[in-house]
């Protein structure tokens, strides 16, 4: 005898359930009903419709009532809504717009209602203007409404995915945009240092947000929304979206002896029974098991609710298909970044008083010597023995397929070891060949292993200043264009000669730019007998964790009902009314220059050397795809005394700076610094590879700044200025001595340490060139370019019989007392 199954609700898991159960009973009647007029409509795509990205409304509609009926066989009812359930008589009443009231029996029901927006009980909710999203009428009207004559601005309420999504596609429609935001940061899934990159996307494509602020109420305006903050300020907007979540729509269920969660859950188990036979439920209604810890939660995604329509299909059909539970995996588009999550975040271990590690990396989403390469910044959470507990990454490619990668491993019980034992594939256009799962896994291998300790960003307020010493191990010209407060810079290729600049009682604490250099500066100090650990994620990290929305400009308006601190009417200033300095582009490019796949700090020397060629008042255009060069510019143009024009970062990550030359520049006085003696001198006095590629990345990065660098080479650091080829040159039998056992050259430089027979040199010059890091020749040919003055000591060539004509031609010829004449006008001298 043929079964009768009764669905409420269609969308994901009615329609999913239906469609698996008629694939498996041909014979088996089967019900729908929906109470809207859509049985089955991409909801996650509703935002991109308001936006543009979806043009064709008719793509939202998933499966019509005659597309189930002609294919499947099953019986849909739209604009059919359950009001009861009897269990003991297994009928549902049915409130129909077409045919009344009336009753249904049922063998089977499978409960799929979904989840309704969250409207507070706030003065003014019911104002025409107040939009929620949910289902394609809602959609309908908010795209009529934006399409209506005079509607410029909008209001978003809730920071959550939808919040977000909603706020993105409002702007892409051309709406001004302010997002209000209860909790202190974006979506909340994320840890907050993530959570800040999606957010200052946002910013930096216009929206406007506000955090830490409650909504009191809405105010009807003759013209527009007025929508009442905690802090006494009225916003105005044309419409408003309220997206602060939803609840499950299980109010029909109260007296039908299903049982309910704290929040309105249906509870079911493994099977997706609920607590009274013959009924199922699935999607947004229903509480689950986290399979991580095995706490009860509810996952209001897509995802979850296709897969429990199809496990309960499986049952009723006689299949034994059970539901292990969710760890939350999702992601989202902002802008041009991509947000995505899986597992269990740091406040949801907190919460469960979880002992756990964390680890950041910044890996390049592929091979950064391939065109569109840019920055993916992942984060691990692990147990303390290395089981992965959840991941979260951000970025502009590449971050849905990391994330995915360590969803299956959270879902297999994965350990930190697998992720390092990950084969994954590689090409040069798709990844590296250690993808960034590989290189979280390593990371955070070291940190089991006890190969070093880390600090992450919030932990820097625990430091004790009296018993530590912040260390920043990056080059002299990245701690100058910003830095952690109260650190010293010492760069880790200086490192080992200047140990005793460290006090060895005090406990130091290291930090680079992502993490990579800090690592290989703890193995120095640790293996120095030093007590060290190294900053998760570098300064990138710290820097991004202190991002805070611009203040959201305000201005008076005698025809605005709104009210400030004295009463008188604000409103929220349209995005033609902001001054931005570093926002409106330029009316005239005089030059341009392309910097793409350059790492720091190539951007900024090629910047340099582009402004050295420009007359007063000219205009450069200057795209980079170092995530840093956003920054970076703007503390280069400070220290320069150029003006910076425009700077945005484009969809896909690239970073465009329009700067002029010399024009009038204006420094805060809370940005001002100290001004410095323009000069820097070094002593070059080792002749070892390693050693020359740092004095010359010092050296460029000085006179990238705008510094006079003379650099003084003696003894060995001879051989780095001498010509490769023999010069017919007379030489004494101790000059032919020297030229026989000397490098002629820098091609032919050994390393100060694992030289290997010559090996350590090819594979440092191949690591420098997969990475985009300019040979020691070009960095010579850089320096001579930007004027660095390369002097030979004089005595020194005397007593290695070398003589002038076997060095650069760039070479200028000097003794001790020239070199002293330079030292006393620099602030820097350095030996190397």
């Amino acid at each position: 005898m043929s079964k009768k199954v009764l669905i409420v609700g269609g969308v994901a898991g009615g329609a999913s359930a239906a469609a698996r159960l008629r694939r498996l009973d041909e014979h088996a009647e089967i019900i729908i009903f929906e109470k809207g007029p859509y049985i089955s409509f991409a909801n996650c795509g509703l935002p991109y419709y308001i936006g543009g990205s979806i043009e064709d409304r008719e793509r939202l509609l998933v499966q019509t009532p005659k597309g189930m009926a002609d294919r499947f066989n099953i019986d849909v009812r739209t604009r059919s809504e359950i009001i009861a359930i009897d269990p003991h008589t297994r009928t549902v009443q049915v409130q129909s717009q077409e045919r009344g009231q009336y009753e249904e029996s049922y063998d089977e029901l499978i409960l799929s209602p979904g989840a309704k927006p969250i409207i507070p009980d706030l003065p003014g909710k019911d104002n025409p203007l107040i939009y929620t999203v949910r289902s394609i009428p809602d959609i309908d009207r908010i795209k009529k409404q934006i399409n209506s004559s005079n509607n410029e601005s909008s209001i978003v309420i809730g920071g959550g995915f939808i919040g977000v999504e909603m706020a993105e596609n409002l702007k892409e429609a051309g709406l001004d945009v302010t997002l209000v935001e209860g909790n202190g940061q974006l979506l909340t899934p994320f840890d907050a240092e993530l959570a800040a990159a999606l957010a200052q996307e946002m910013e930096q494509n216009g929206v406007k947000l506000l955090f830490s602020q409650r909504v009191q109420g809405f105010q009807a305006l003759e013209q527009g929304i007025g929508v009442e903050l905690a802090d006494g300020r009225v916003l105005t907007a044309d419409l408003v979206i309220l997206a602060i979540g939803v609840t499950p729509d299980t109010a029909f269920l109260r007296n039908s002896g299903v049982s309910l969660g704290t929040r309105g859950h249906i509870m079911v188990s493994e099977a997706l029974e609920s607590s009274v036979p013959h009924i199922y439920a699935v999607g947004d209604a229903i509480e689950v098991t986290e399979t991580i810890h095995g706490t009860k939660t509810a996952i209001p995604l897509a995802g979850p609710a296709n897969k429990q329509g199809r496990i309960v299909a499986d049952r009723i059909a006689g299949l034994s298909s059970i539901y292990k539970g969710t760890q939350g995996t999702a992601i989202i588009k902002v802008f041009g970044m991509t947000g995505a999550t899986t597992g269990s975040n740091e406040k949801t271990l907190k919460r469960l008083g979880t002992e756990y590690r964390t680890v950041i990396v910044h890996p390049a989403s592929h091979a950064s010597y391939y065109p569109g390469s840019s920055a993916i910044t992942l984060k691990l959470l692990f147990t303390p023995t290395g089981k992965i507990l959840g991941a979260q990454a951000v970025g502009y490619d590449g971050v849905d397929k990391r994330i995915d990668d360590i969803a299956v491993a959270i879902h297999f019980g994965g350990h930190i070891s697998d992720l390092t034992e990950l084969e994954l594939s590689y090409a040069p256009p798709y990844s590296s060949a250690k993808d960034p799962v590989n290189m979280a896994g390593y990371a955070a291998e070291n940190i089991i292993a006890g190969r070093v300790e880390t600090f992450t960003y919030d932990q820097l307020s625990e430091r004790q200043p009296e018993q530590s010493i912040l260390l920043d191990v990056r080059s002299e010209l990245e701690h100058r264009n910003g830095n952690i407060p109260d650190s010293i810079n010492i760069s880790v290729d200086e490192l080992r000669q200047r140990l005793d600049e460290l006090d060895p009682i005090k406990d130091i604490w290291v930090y680079c730019q992502v993490g990579l250099r800090g690592y290989t500066a703890s193995q120095i100090l640790r293996q120095h007998g030093f007590n060290v650990k190294n900053l998760s994620g570098g300064y990138k990290t710290y820097r991004q964790a202190q991002f805070r929305p611009a203040p959201i400009p305000i201005r008076n308006d005698e025809n605005n009902d709104g009210q400030d601190q004295n009463n008188n009417p604000i409103h929220a200033v349209k995005e033609t009314e902001r001054s931005n300095p570093i926002s409106a582009q330029p009316q005239r490019i005089d030059n341009e220059l392309n910097v793409c796949g350059l790492s720091c700090p190539g951007p900024l020397i090629q910047l340099k050397q582009k402004m050295d060629q420009l007359s007063n008042g000219e205009t450069l255009r200057v795209k980079a795809s170092d995530p840093g060069f956003y920054e970076d510019v703007k503390a280069w143009a400070m220290m320069s005394g150029s003006s910076l024009l425009h700077l945005e970062r484009s969809k896909g990550g690239t970073i465009e700076a329009v700067i002029a030359k010399n024009t009038a520049h204006t420094v805060s006085s809370a940005m001002e610094t100290p001004k410095e003696e323009p000069a820097s001198t070094m002593v070059v006095f080792s002749g070892d590879l390693d050693k020359a590629i740092a004095s010359l990345i010092i050296a460029n990065g000085a006179a990238a700044s705008g510094r006079k660098v003379t650099m003084f080479f003696t003894f060995w650091g001879l051989n780095i200025i001498r010509k490769h080829q023999p010069q017919p040159v007379s030489k004494t039998m101790i000059g032919r001595m020297f030229d026989m056992m000397l490098p002629r050259g820098s091609h032919k430089l050994g390393m100060s340490k694992m030289n290997m027979l010559g090996v350590g040199p090819k594979i440092i010059r191949g690591v420098m060139k997969n990475n985009n890091v300019a040979s020691l020749e070009e960095l010579m040919q850089t320096a001579t370019a930007q004027g660095v003055e390369f002097v030979a000591c004089q005595m020194s060539m005397d007593l290695m019989g070398i003589q002038r004509e076997e060095l650069m031609d760039s070479v200028n010829i000097g003794g001790v007392g020239y070199y002293l004449g330079q030292a006393a006008h620099a602030n820097h001298n350095l030996f190397i």
